[in-house]
């Protein structure tokens, strides 16, 4: 035996092997056959080379995934793992063998293929970096930082916690961990789910990667080796959340053009050299663009350039200064240092206790997360794993001057442990453990609820945890009802609404009337504070790339603050009680609007192509949900982001635990297993684990 792939029911892979890398080329070689169209677009956009099939709508994050060197980085990491863990880079390598013979069959298997005219291309051995920095480039939310500062130059310095909140582009998760003390076995319980933008095929792969050496099942990211966030080795288990730990920075560059190229003013009064090429991005349909790609002492140049920033319909971004030709360099560890943590990833399929894990988790670099783990013998983890280096205040809050003193990178923080309270700790990005690694964290209400729940009861199972995943009280409606419970003078229809929003018990689930009647008033005043002359200067944002711009528009700025916004002391002459009437007259008046939360509140799965005729079945949760189910209020109640994955952890017995995913373990159209998970993601219904080889059908030998 060699390799050897098996299926479940659910056509989830169990792959058996003689070694580690036997195993890992399985594990490419299955990725392949099941996820080849995503694998190729992750691999394109990695590159920056995704517009040459999908089109110019996907040619700003080919500009930006040029400008900022991303597969540079990937081929300097991939480098440095080889001359640093050899052992892991063979790993790497053996799992893109594996990926390279399964492309060809997985791309005859998918429609999108003969779709699009496209053909697999070759993986190289630093594709999977690729992969996981394209997936995460955004993932600390650096464009905050943009609209940071627009807030503080517009509004003032007291504007900037207005707003605070994670932004529409960054992801979170729930998880928590119970102690054996609060166990019905006596052991440790851990379960969450990520959320992240829910994709079809689906964001995470569940896998069974078994050899000699371990039996490891968990959750991969397709396209890479390993198992990194969500794992059970039998013996011990881990998962993690985001951290929301700031850890990227903007630079504002003075840079200016030389005969011999391009130079960037530093700290110490000195013009240097900068580095300088072009790339030409190819564009289906239209003609190839060319990109400058700018790179400093600070990282690469990811807008603007030497004759300045873009110019928006109010004129230039202002900068502070009278300096015209300044462009914007983006600094993050995996660029500066050359690692990604991808020399965890093996320590994590070997692990046997908490103490392998946390050692595992000592060389992590991007992203920043929270980690939870416990084992078989009480052990127990609570940590914060990553890099977030240390450097002013002002670097976490906007962009700062590259030519001034002071912004500088000097280490690494120590990235900071806990512990439980009553036997519990639950993770779901709020301020917390990683306070002192981050700016803007997500409000408290999921993981109060979390825990409120949790104490309800002394002893769990982990047959009791779904219930958890799927609990749809909206903490953060107080905001809106406190101001609408004293309204008086309301329209009779009017006045109807106010009182079936107060009798409502806040559940967001998709056959109430309640919740519907309440998205749709929170929605009109969403529209309506955006919309008030006090933000004015906010509402057009300026001249940035089309990739960036989600983090800069108004009204999902205010959206997601809304609670904030409610209760700030004052909000710059808004009167918010007759904001409030407004929106609430606004929603008596509309007969139209369906009735119920589900009937607007629908799940729409990204597609690199989209797919119009594509079911969007009804959602139940909201954004500060435990089910976080996330809109855009007061723009669209269609969810794009939610519960990438369930998970429960069973330390007691690994086949006790549970897992599933949105839609399937195939990424091919049509399979029996392309949605067959989706009834029961829906339901918060959840997959047994099966760890037996003898309960499996075997496909194939590898």
């Amino acid at each position: 035996m060699t390799g050897e792939i098996f299926r479940d029911a659910w056509g989830i892979p169990h792959l058996r092997a003689d070694g580690v890398t036997e195993l890992a080329r399985a594990q490419g070689r299955v990725t392949a056959l099941d996820r080849a169209w995503q694998l190729e677009v992750e691999r394109h956009r990695a590159r920056g080379t995704s517009a040459s099939f999908l089109g110019a709508e996907a040619l700003s994050w080919d500009v930006l995934v040029r400008r900022v060197r991303l597969d540079d980085t990937a081929r300097r990491c991939f480098a440095a793992l080889e001359e640093r863990d050899p052992e892991t880079a063979d790993w790497v390598r053996a799992y893109v063998d594996g990926v390279n013979e399964g492309l060809a069959e997985g791309a005859r298997r998918t429609p999108e293929f003969a779709r699009t005219g496209l053909a697999p291309e070759r993986w190289e051995p630093w594709t999977p970096f690729g992969v996981w920095l394209g997936v995460h480039l955004l993932f600390a939310g650096f464009p905050a930082k943009l609209w940071r500062e627009r807030v503080l130059r517009q509004l003032g310095a007291d504007a900037a916690g207005l707003f605070a909140t994670d932004g529409p582009g960054t992801s979170g998760s729930n998880g928590w961990l119970v102690s054996g003390e609060r166990t019905v076995t006596g052991q440790a319980v851990i379960a969450g789910d990520p959320h992240r933008f829910i994709e079809e095929p689906g964001v995470y792969q569940q896998i069974h990667l078994s050899c000699p050496e371990f039996d490891v099942v968990g959750l991969a990211v397709p396209g890479v080796p390993g198992i990194a966030h969500f794992g059970h080795t039998g013996s011990v288990a881990w998962a993690i959340t985001n951290a929301m730990a700031d850890y990227q920075d903007l630079y504002r560059e003075r840079l200016r053009r030389t005969g011999a190229g391009v130079e960037a003013l530093d700290p110490d009064g000195v013009w240097r050299r900068a580095s300088r090429h072009t790339e030409t991005v190819e564009v289906a349909g239209e003609d190839p663009v060319e990109v400058e790609v700018i790179e400093t002492a600070r990282g690469p140049v990811v807008v603007g350039g030497p004759e300045g920033l873009p110019d928006g319909p109010s004129g230039p971004d202002p900068a502070g200064d009278d300096d015209p030709s300044l462009a914007l360099a983006l600094r993050h560890p995996p660029r500066v240092t050359g690692d990604l943590g991808f020399g965890a990833l093996l320590p994590l399929l070997r692990a046997r206790r908490v103490a392998d894990v946390d050692r595992a988790f000592d060389t992590w670099t991007e992203p920043v997360n929270v980690v939870q783990a416990a084992d078989t013998e009480g052990g127990l983890l609570h940590r914060v794993a990553g890099k977030v280096p240390v450097r002013s205040t002002a670097n976490r809050l906007h962009p700062v001057p590259a030519w001034e003193p002071g912004h500088a990178w000097h280490g690494w923080h120590e990235t900071p442990r806990g512990g439980l309270t009553d036997g519990v700790a639950a993770m779901a990005n709020q301020r917390g453990l990683a306070t002192p690694l981050g700016v803007e964290f997500a409000a408290p209400h999921r993981a109060d609820r979390i825990t409120a729940l949790l104490a309800a009861k002394e002893r769990w199972s982990a047959a009791d945890m779904p219930a958890l995943h799927m609990d749809t009280h909206l903490a953060s409606a107080a905001a809106l009802l406190d101001l609408l419970a004293p309204l008086e003078t309301l329209s009779p229809a009017a006045d109807r609404v106010r009182r079936a929003l107060l009798a409502w018990d806040r559940r967001m689930d998709a056959d109430s009337e309640a919740a519907a009647l309440y998205a749709r008033v929170r929605g009109a005043v969403v529209r309506r504070i955006a919309a008030h002359p006090a933000f004015a200067t906010l509402t057009v944002p300026p001249a940035y790339p089309d990739v960036l711009l989600p983090w800069l528009a108004l009204l999902p700025r205010v959206a997601f603050a809304l609670e904030h916004l409610l209760r700030a002391d004052d909000l710059y002459g808004v009167h918010r009680a007759e904001v409030v009437r407004a929106a609430v007259e606004e929603v008596a008046g509309d007969t139209a609007s369906a009735p119920t939360w589900g009937d607007t509140h629908r799940l729409a799965p990204w597609r690199a192509l989209p797919d119009p005729a594509a079911e969007q079945p009804a959602l139940s949760g909201d954004h500060d949900c435990v089910l976080c189910t996330s809109t855009v209020p007061g723009l669209t109640d269609l969810s794009a982001r939610g519960p990438a994955a369930r998970y429960v952890w069973d330390l007691a017995d690994r086949e006790a635990s549970r897992w599933v995913v949105p839609l399937g373990a195939s990424g091919v159209p049509g399979s029996p297993h392309h949605r067959d998970q989706l009834p029961l993601w829906l339901r918060g219904e959840l997959v047994p684990v099966v760890t037996d080889f003898t309960a499996f059908e075997k496909e194939t030998d590898v």
